[in-house]
């Protein structure tokens, strides 16, 4: 059914209260003018600011007397031609005893013909007693022919406004701007097209990114999700050759809109390995390799004490990464947030796991998965089971190669010249460091030199590398217990 449907058939079924949330409030009362076409009523719109007013399909009547509230409910319960009544800021008043007990007799008319009641606001909190009485109706988001019209209608506008210039539009970036677009209400839909268009009176590849920033900014104010400014590219990452060829080969089609028949879009991978070797710095490449913005979930922040509220943020977190896509969401450390069994929370987590594991199964956007994880004993059986992730990979520590690549990377970073140093010498006394102890160790070996007065040299970063523990020494059972869990049962990144 169309939205016109499922909304006419609402008002024929005398529905005595509908709640609509959203701030398109003029799309929404020319919807129910619309209506008026195939079910006849009398439709009113009250606001704070004009009281009352008698709409038609295409004109509008004076307002009927003051807008003070209660006067408007009294008149609304004493018009005996039933009618569709929409208040547009009353969501605020809904508090006040004596208007929920006004609503309550207009709602419960029964020697008279019944009204439609309809509550319309950005967001609207019933009180207990008038909850059981509502149906909550949720306005369609606009489709791309929608989207198109009026990114149309803003570029025609803009000439107006600045003395006659055009707007330089780049047919394929317009395109891609509607399709990121999708998710969004027409207000805040426009809202991103008219900043995009006056920020430089174009609209082309460039703008993409920042559309992507500040469709995050409207979605992602709940604090679950964390927008990564600062990308990672895949060159820019050491070894992980089999990942990255994994990566390359499906960008094509994570990124069409029309798989290749046959192929279903990647939906996600877990990445397990030792602390330090890279999962989050390829979590933050995938989404580079992907050409998608990069979400990161914050499990701790999903935890609230009260019952059900974890849940709901979940959920939300979820929404908002649903309405960013095409993105990559990385959910970091995803061991933290979900347990393997016992009830020491109250069940919260396998609520959790369970909330997540329906979304994976579920989801139809293009969200795709990074969960990065170090213990992996800690993991829950139902995450890893096959069908839940495309491919489960093992980021080890560094083979001889990878760590001269990682030196290499690390000194430049630092506007060191590598060829300066004995990179195969030093690779081989760094054996078992990950590339974060590597990192550390140029890092030391810098502050050592500056403390000498002297330049970092290969023996001055050979003696910091020498009195280094790494991890695979200090925890070298349980490193060797992960390596060997992970021989038979996962791929291999490097």
């Amino acid at each position: 059914m169309s939205e016109l449907q499922d909304l006419t058939a609402l008002i024929r079924a005398n529905t005595p209260l509908i709640v609509i949330e959203t701030q398109d409030e003029v799309r929404v009362v020319q919807l129910f003018r619309q209506a008026l076409a195939q079910v006849w009523r009398a439709l009113y719109r009250w606001s704070a600011t004009e009281g009352l007013r008698r709409l038609d399909m295409d004109r509008e009547d004076p307002p009927e007397g003051a807008p003070e509230t209660g006067a408007a409910l009294q008149a609304i319960k004493a018009a005996a031609q039933r009618g569709i009544y929409l208040l547009l800021d009353f969501a605020p008043y809904l508090e006040y005893a004596g208007h929920q007990r006004q609503l309550r007799d207009i709602l419960q008319r029964r020697h008279c013909q019944p009204h439609v009641v309809v509550i319309i606001g950005a967001s609207v909190s019933l009180p207990e007693d008038l909850e059981p009485l509502a149906v909550r109706f949720t306005p369609r988001l606009p489709d791309a022919a929608a989207l198109l019209k009026m990114l149309r209608e803003e570029v025609a506008a803009y000439p107006a406004e600045n003395g006659g210039r055009r707007v330089e539009v780049d047919t394929d970036a317009a395109q891609q701007i509607i399709r990121n677009l999708a998710g969004l209400d027409l207000v805040d839909a426009r809202r991103i097209a008219r900043h995009l268009i006056y920020d430089d009176g174009a609209l082309g590849p460039g703008d993409l990114p920042q559309l992507a920033k500040l469709k995050f900014e409207l979605l992602g104010r709940g604090g679950q999700l964390h927008y990564e400014y600062d990308g990672t590219r895949l060159d820019e990452v050491a070894g992980a050759d089999r990942l990255k060829r994994w990566i390359a080969q499906r960008r094509s089609v994570f990124t069409s809109t029309t798989p290749p028949p046959g192929l279903d879009p990647p939906r996600g991978m877990l990445l397990l390995g030792v602390q330090g070797c890279g999962k989050s710095m390829l979590a933050k490449a995938t989404a580079a390799g992907f050409g998608v913005p990069l979400l990161r979930m914050d499990m701790g922040a999903l935890y609230d004490k009260y019952h059900g509220e974890t849940e709901k943020n979940l959920r939300k977190a979820l929404s908002a990464a649903e309405q960013l896509a095409p993105c990559v969401l990385w959910i970091d450390e995803i061991e933290k947030g979900l347990s393997s069994g016992g009830g020491e929370d109250g069940g919260v987590s396998r609520r959790v796991l369970g909330t997540l594991l329906t979304w994976m199964a579920e989801r139809k956007a293009q969200v795709f998965i990074v969960a990065t994880a170090n213990q992996v004993q800690d993991l829950p059986p139902e995450l890893l089971r096959k069908g839940r992730f495309d491919e489960i990979f093992f980021v080890d520590l560094p083979d001889p190669d990878t760590r001269v690549e990682l030196l290499r990377l690390h000194l430049a970073r630092r506007k060191l010249h590598a060829e300066a140093f004995e990179l195969p010498a030093l690779a081989a006394a760094s054996n078992g460091f990950s590339g974060a102890e590597i990192e550390q160790a140029i890092v030391s070996g810098l502050y050592s030199a500056y403390a000498d007065n002297r330049p970092l040299d290969t023996d001055g970063l050979m003696r910091e590398i020498r009195a280094t523990r790494p991890l695979s020494v200090l925890m070298a059972e349980q490193v060797q217990a992960l390596r060997d869990w992970a021989r038979e049962r996962t791929v291999p990144a490097h």
